[in-house]
């Protein structure tokens, strides 16, 4: 069994915020693979489901950001999961919006939630970063995070998403490689190596074809020497 963790703030207040990416990504994943309702549990809101040859359980903490590793630990105890069964999808400030990463364990970076789940299950668990891009100086972060995503943003946003969710099953077994190409064929589809057929302006003359020689070998030859 897995646990997937979606990070973010409870309530309607916090929904569209930048640092409730992680909830947005479960709940993709939810609807998209068929999961059960939504139940509440472990001071949490879970799902359960199916992804790849995997049960997952899907985890949003209730608990606000700072106090996320609360109900991630709860869970992992009752269903007798090690920290390495844990992935956790979250904002990452060091990120450009758009960009997705997976990582296993390391550090929380200043990340509240992630600095929950490390004191209540270890550093040793699955990450997927999904960017969200920097204000730019530090004294923003804050209400950056905690401000809506931008009209701007819907695109990329639910292309990510869609990646995501694509990919779930892939993650669910471990393969991340392969995860991180579903994400790709959303986020970053490949060109046609073809190139588009030129067209002529309305009031474009087209080029002269070019004259076809129709005379035979011999006779271009006896001309040449005429």
């Amino acid at each position: 069994m897995k646990l997937f963790v979606g990070l973010g703030n409870p309530g309607s207040k916090y929904a569209r915020n930048r640092h409730n990416i992680g909830f947005m990504a479960v709940d993709r994943i939810a609807e998209d693979h068929g999961f059960g309702p939504w139940k509440s549990k472990f001071q949490a809101e879970i799902a359960e489901g199916r992804l790849g040859g995997e049960k997952v359980l899907l985890i949003k903490p209730q608990t606000f950001m700072n106090r996320s590793g609360q109900s991630v630990g709860e869970a992992m105890r009752f269903y007798k999961l090690d920290s390495t069964d844990v992935t956790v999808f979250h904002d990452e400030l060091d990120l450009a919006p758009g960009k997705v990463r997976v990582k296993a364990g390391g550090g929380h970076a200043g990340h509240n939630g992630l600095r929950s789940i490390h004191e209540h299950i270890s550093p040793a668990y699955d990450r997927v970063r999904l960017g969200i891009g920097h204000p730019g100086r530090k004294e923003m972060v804050s209400p950056y995070v905690l401000s809506d995503f931008a009209k701007a943003d819907a695109d990329w946003l639910d292309d990510v998403l869609r990646g995501v969710s694509d990919g779930a099953g892939h993650l669910a077994d471990g393969e991340s490689g392969k995860f991180m190409n579903a994400v790709a064929l959303r986020t970053a589809p490949p060109r046609s190596s073809k190139s588009p057929a030129k067209t002529l302006k309305p009031d474009a003359t087209p080029a002269p074809e070019p004259e076809v020689d129709e005379r035979s070998a011999m006779q271009k030859l006896l001309d040449k020497f005429k």
